[in-house]
């Protein structure tokens, strides 16, 4: 959905910075900042500073930085869209009613519709188990040692004695049978019309990341099959792209995401205090779940089952982190079979510590293939090594793949050449990996003169928003144009245009991009870290400096590019110009 600027500005300018994220974190003013642990990443000492007069944030711990649209994404792990619906409902601003065709606005109309018949299934399961007739299902899950609090987090409920108590009590909110039979929640029997296949279980709601109810899970009291009976596949409910427990683990903030199972699983962790677990939906883990891990962590540690079917799910698992780019740990459960029983057994202490010991994913793959070999017999210990050479072709980047290999060779005491010549044989007959190219010297590189001209143009943004009065003095050789990065450039005529005009809005800037990383690295323009100088003369010297290297870069740019460019020429001989006129004038910082 695309919202005007104009839009977009007011609704950030009714939501003060500091306002919205004393919500999230504890903040104690010092100076004209207010300052609080990051949110972002553990640290015991403040290093978060929120400013009201810029109306940004900024981390000197972690180096996040930005305004009120990126916190709300980042903290919530939203999209920009949906951090402005969260403050413009913060702020009571009315947002434009989107535009849809006939047939879209019927799908977005029967997807609230599914949405809504969802939410009141759910109300009707949870006051069920808080019923005479739920005692069945509260005796299991205080058997299960689960808190009040805790079924009340996790909404859990109870489906009567028969299938169409349900229906029946839908059908009074003014459901259509329809709908209900679309939502999942019931089936036509010739026998007894519209009738719920969910009865005598306790009833597990799945929500998506918005905490919206999208299908069930139910596990059935007693000996009944299937064990566990999950919603079907429905407009709103896509068992491929959601996690169970997702809509809490998300804010967790933990660094990590714990991925389990099962349900119990997930609730038993929660309640033990690990918020990251989640689990797949009565499914296997699929590369659709991966990619939507991916926008929360890079770090996925594995709790899965220790019998030989968790062991297989999570040798899967493993793979499609892979592919997705994921770090992957598996925690060790042993000796008792899921993180269910290992938490009300050893608790929460003990399986800190197992965190801590998880086991990296490649060397547990190696460690579930040597299982398979006799490593006493030297044809099984060969082929182990081989296939051992032929995993290690999985790593498609050289220096990863050259540190897996020598610490592979330590591990199981194989000479590092000997498997490297394995590898590169593997490598070079089948084509999975090109051969490792070993460093010749120990030269550094050069620094690359492309990035020392963005990193000028990146303090010069910064050391004028820190001092906007500066502008008034630098305007006669700077402009604009002298910034050759694309995303630096918009910036500077928007920060320029606006010092014109006296309105010093920094935080509005940011507001100017849709896109999640072009947010990001606009505000880190104005929070990249300035040479650290005490005396008047040195900071005068470093400014300078760093004003005629981006005039430098600027007139180097536009001169190599005289045959392309109509602008150039000017630019060029401007740029020469600004150059000797710089070279002669002080600048003063007061």
């Amino acid at each position: 959905m695309f919202y005007p600027e104009e839009l977009i500005e007011e609704i950030r300018m009714k939501n003060d910075i500091v306002d919205v994220v004393s919500g999230y974190v504890k903040l104690q003013k010092k100076g004209s900042s207010h300052w609080g642990c990051c949110p972002f990443h553990n640290e015991k000492t403040p290093s978060f500073s929120v400013s009201g007069p810029k109306q940004m944030y900024h981390c000197f711990g972690c180096g996040v930085s930005g305004n009120v649209y990126t916190f709300v994404m980042k903290y919530e792990n939203y999209t920009f869209p949906e951090a402005v619906k969260l403050l413009a409902g913060r702020a009571g601003v009315s947002l434009p009613e989107p535009e849809y065709s006939a047939e879209a606005r019927q799908r977005a109309d029967k997807r609230t519709r599914l949405l809504e018949v969802n939410k009141e299934a759910a109300k009707f399961f949870y006051y069920q188990l808080r019923t005479p007739h739920g005692e069945v299902g509260r005796s299991y899950l205080k058997k299960r040692e689960l808190s009040e609090e805790t079924m009340h987090r996790f909404g859990l409920g109870y489906a009567g004695k028969n299938g169409a108590q349900l229906v029946r009590y839908l059908r009074t909110k003014g459901f259509e049978d329809e709908l209900i039979k679309e939502a999942g929640l019931a089936n036509y029997s010739e026998r007894s019309g519209l009738v719920s296949q969910f009865w005598n279980r306790v009833m597990f709601p799945i929500q998506d990341i918005n905490h919206r109810v999208i299908g069930f899970g139910g596990r059935v009291m007693g000996n009944g099959e299937p064990k566990y009976l999950n919603s079907p596949e429905t407009l709103v409910f896509d068992k491929r792209r959601n996690l169970y427990g997702l809509n809490f683990a998300r804010t967790a903030r933990s660094g990590n995401v714990i991925l389990c199972e099962g349900y119990m699983d997930v609730i038993a962790m929660h309640q033990a205090g690990f918020t990251q677990a989640v689990a797949s939906l009565g499914t296997a883990f699929t590369q659709e779940q991966a990619n939507l891990l991916r926008r929360y962590t890079d770090n996925v540690l594995l709790a899965y089952d220790s019998d030989g079917a968790g062991i297989k799910a999570a040798l899967r698992a493993i793979g499609i982190l892979r592919e997705a780019n994921l770090t992957g740990k598996v925690i060790s459960m042993k000796p008792y079979k899921d993180p269910d029983e290992f938490m009300k057994n050893l608790g929460r202490e003990a399986f800190e510590e197992r965190i801590a010991q998880a086991e990296n994913s490649f060397f547990f793959e190696i460690r579930i293939l040597e299982e398979q070999y006799d490593l006493k017999d030297p044809e099984q210990k060969t082929r182990f090594h081989r296939e051992t050479a032929r995993r290690l072709c999985g790593f498609q980047e050289e220096v990863e793949r050259d540190n897996y290999l020598q610490a592979v060779a330590e591990k199981y005491f194989i000479g590092v050449e000997n498997l490297r010549k394995l590898v590169l044989n593997y490598a070079s007959s089948t084509g999975l990996a090109r051969p490792i190219e070993r460093p010749k010297t120990l030269v550094h590189q050069k620094s690359n003169p492309q990035e020392n001209a963005k990193r000028a143009q990146r303090l010069l943004l910064t050391w004028i928003t820190d001092m906007p009065n500066l502008y008034d003095k630098i305007k006669p050789y700077i402009s604009a144009e002298d910034f050759t990065e694309e995303l630096y450039r918009q910036v500077a005529e928007r920060l320029f245009s606006d010092l014109e005009k006296g309105n010093y809005n920094p935080a509005g800037i940011i507001s100017m991009f849709e896109d999640e990383e072009k947010q990001r690295e606009a505000a880190e323009l104005f929070h990249t870290s300035l040479p650290e100088l005490t005396t008047v003369q040195e900071k005068e010297k470093a400014f300078r400096d760093i004003l005629l290297a981006v005039k430098k870069n600027s007139y180097e740019y536009y001169t190599a590019n005289l045959g392309a460019d109509v602008n150039a020429l000017k630019q060029a001989v401007e740029g020469k110009k600004a150059l000797e006129g710089l070279a002669k004038t002080h600048i003063s910082l007061e």
